[in-house]
Order: structure tokens, then C-alpha cells, then sequence
């Protein structure tokens, strides 16, 4: 099974993907806003038409580099257009979608925004220096049925502004008492706490998502000291530091994306943890056959280019923090890394698809039980010894 991105941590094209964020919604700019580079990602789960494999395979877009949340290292900021566009409210989600189609970098939206009454809001853009803006706002209003263009205005900004503005609607996140989530760029509100220190870049995982919220909680009530943890899908990073902040000896995270590996080996480096505790591996699309029942053990590629191999039944405590159709397509997969009796953690689906989810894996785990958290789910059980029903 060749999928082009099936983790859950990078950023979706969707703007309601970061409502969380001070009631803000923001596109990070960057060559990276792909659709079909970011199916398998948190925005709306709701419709996910299943692709097939070679379809997936043909539009699989290799990341380019980690984009940090930082100042820049360069005194030379790049420049770009900054488009203010004013527009129905009712069409603003479409729009702003339609912008990144046709040449815009990011979009954002204030919510707040009331200035000429509560039929119009704000869309705030950028687009590359060289983008033919008119054009580009033109076909977007065009595509989803617009008579009119939009009126804006548009000014030449630097990337730095971008990133301050971006930094500024992150603050420290208490997940649970004595466990927060601090931007590296933020003091931690409580030094004795367990503080996950992260520069989210590009990276799915900063704490605020009710998916990653799931999985924290349930890995601290699961972490009792000692275990090897597998975050299937490491992104940020941010579930496999958690469990070493809890007392796991050794995680290891995963991911195809060369993007949610960078990001991730900073964000350990950031929270002092090196890599004999923390092991980041980029693995290939080749590594998710068809019936792993014909593979027990997988080459991979770690984040440093060299190969090793996996084994199956070897980790303690197995989280998927993904979305419905890869947890359902991989299934067996997944399960295959939990030793027998192991915990098994599945997330980055929406409540009403657990009826899904639960007949999928009810033949692989024992004692299931579900938690919620603003309309999304967290399912978990122990691996069976014997797998029923299959």
C-alpha cells in the first residue's frame, strides 16, 4: 500500500483547521499547501473519499524544508504581498480555500472582525512578490461562483511579520493539571509543571487540538514507568516527549513526511532529550504492504539516512493519532508493533465515526473504552493475544 501522507501532524489547506488559535485562523505560508499532499491530515475528516493507492502514489509531494515559527537567520527578510480582501461572510470558508488555490500562500480570518457589520469579514492573504494578485483573486471568486470580485488592498510585508503575528497567537496550553505546552518563544507559566517545550513550524501536534489533547491524557494515565512507546505518526513530536516526560525509557516516532521528522528531532532537542531516548524515523511509502500478515518485519529509513530493521510485538504502548480512513486501511498494521496485552491508543477521529472504528478494531483489542473531547474521540483497549473474528 503506497500512501502518499496518512499521519496526522502537518497543516491542512482547510482555515477551520486552527480555530483554536485565539479565534484566529492561519495558513502558514510555503510551497508546501498541497490538497493531495495533506489528504490524510486534521482539517474536516468528515468526507474522505478513499483514494486508491496508486492515485496516491502518483501525487505524493516529497516536503521541502522545516519551516520554524523563529526569527529568521538571514538579516534578509523576503518580502511579499500582503492582500486584505473584504468579502460575504457566508462565502468567506470557500474563498479562502479558493485563494490557496490560485496562487495565495496563507490566509487567515478574524472572527472578531464586525467593522462594517456582520454580513462581511476580513480575509488577511499573502501571495509570493511575484503572484499576479489580480489574477489570482479573480479566479478564486470565479471558481466558487462569485459575480463580483471581492474589493482589497494589498501592501508589500516581510516575512518576519508573518512570523511574529503567527507566534503571537500561540500561548502556553495546560492540557491537564501540572502538563503544559509551551512555544519555545514563552516562559512556562509553572517551572515545576511538565513542561513539552515545542516550535510547532509546519508540524501538526501543538497541544490545542482536542485529538492531541485525547492522546496526551490517556498516554499519562497509560505511562507508569519504563515502557517503549511508538508514536505512530510523530509529527511535532509532541506525544513521544510527552511520554518520556512521564517516564517512558524509550520512544520513537514515525513518519513519511521529511518535514514531521525535522520538526520533531528540534522540538526533542528543545526538551533535552537525545536521541538514545527519542528515535525519529522517516519511513518509506514501500514500508505499508498490502497484508502485513506477509511482512513481520520493515526496513526503514531513520532520520540520519541509515537502515534498520523493525520488528513486530515490541512496544508497550501504541498511539495512531491519525484519521478514519488510514486507521481503518492500516489497522492491522498498527497493531502489529504492540506486544500481546499492550495498550493501543487510536485518534483523529470524529465521535460519530466510531461506529467505524470500533467494529475495525474490535477483533485486535480487549477492553475498549472511548473518551470525547469537543465532538472528537479517542479510542483505546489492550492488544489480544489471539485476534478474533478476522
Amino acid at each position: 500500500m503506497l500512501l502518499s501522507h496518512f499521519f496526522k501532524h502537518l497543516p491542512c489547506i482547510s482555515c477551520r483547521r486552527f480555530s483554536a488559535l485565539s479565534r484566529r485562523c492561519i495558513h502558514p505560508p510555503g510551497p508546501l499547501f498541497h490538497p493531495l499532499n495533506f489528504f490524510f491530515t486534521n482539517c474536516n475528516p468528515v468526507h474522505q473519499p478513499p483514494l486508491p493507492s496508486s492515485v496516491l502514489a502518483k501525487f505524493f509531494v516529497p516536503s521541502c524544508s522545516y519551516t520554524s515559527l523563529t526569527e529568521p537567520e538571514s538579516s534578509t527578510a523576503p518580502t511579499y504581498l500582503s492582500v486584505r480582501i473584504r468579502c460575504r461572510r457566508d462565502v468567506a470558508d470557500s474563498l479562502s480555500d479558493a485563494l490557496l488555490e490560485f496562487g495565495a500562500s496563507s490566509t487567515s480570518m478574524d472572527e472578531d472582525d464586525n467593522a462594517k457589520g456582520a454580513d462581511e469579514i476580513c480575509i488577511d492573504s499573502i501571495f509570493p512578490e511575484c503572484e499576479d494578485v489580480d489574477a489570482s483573486i479573480s479566479q478564486a471568486a470565479d471558481s466558487i461562483g462569485l459575480k463580483e470580485i471581492p474589493s482589497y488592498e494589498v501592501k508589500m510585508g516581510e516575512q518576519y511579520d508573518w512570523i511574529k503575528k503567527t507566534q503571537e497567537s500561540f500561548d502556553p496550553v495546560e492540557v491537564t493539571e501540572g502538563l503544559w505546552i509551551v512555544p519555545e518563544w514563552k516562559t512556562p507559566p509553572v517551572d515545576q509543571a511538565a513542561n513539552i517545550i515545542l516550535n510547532p513550524g509546519l508540524a501538526f501536534g501543538t497541544g490545542e487540538h482536542a485529538t492531541t489533547k485525547l492522546c496526551l491524557l490517556l498516554l499519562r494515565r497509560l505511562i507508569k514507568g519504563g515502557e517503549l512507546f511508538l508514536d505512530y505518526g510523530t509529527g511535532s513530536g509532541i506525544l513521544a516527549i510527552a511520554a518520556l516526560k512521564f517516564g517512558a525509557s524509550l520512544s520513537v516516532g514515525i513518519d513519511i513526511n521529511p518535514l514531521a521528522i525535522t520538526s520533531a528531532r528540534h522540538n526533542a532537542a528543545l526538551n533535552d532529550i537525545g536521541p538514545e531516548k527519542m528515535q525519529l524515523h522517516l519511513v518509506s511509502t514501500k514500508t505499508f504492504p498490502d497484508s502485513t500478515n506477509e511482512q513481520k518485519a520493515m526496513e526503514e529509513q531513520t532520520s540520519c539516512g541509515s537502515g534498520i530493521i523493525w520488528e513486530s510485538e515490541k512496544y508497550d504502548v501504541v498511539i495512531a493519532n491519525i484519521l478514519l480512513n488510514p486507521l481503518m486501511e492500516l489497522a492491522d498494521h498498527i497493531v502489529s508493533f504492540a506486544k500481546p496485552g499492550a495498550a493501543i491508543g487510536l485518534s483523529g477521529i470524529l465521535y460519530e465515526q466510531l461506529p467505524d472504528i470500533l467494529d475495525r478494531y474490535s477483533p485486535f483489542l480487549d477492553g475498549i473504552s472511548v473518551d470525547e473531547m469537543d465532538d472528537w474521540a479517542c479510542v483505546s483497549g489492550k492488544r489480544k493475544r489471539i485476534p478474533t473474528g478476522i
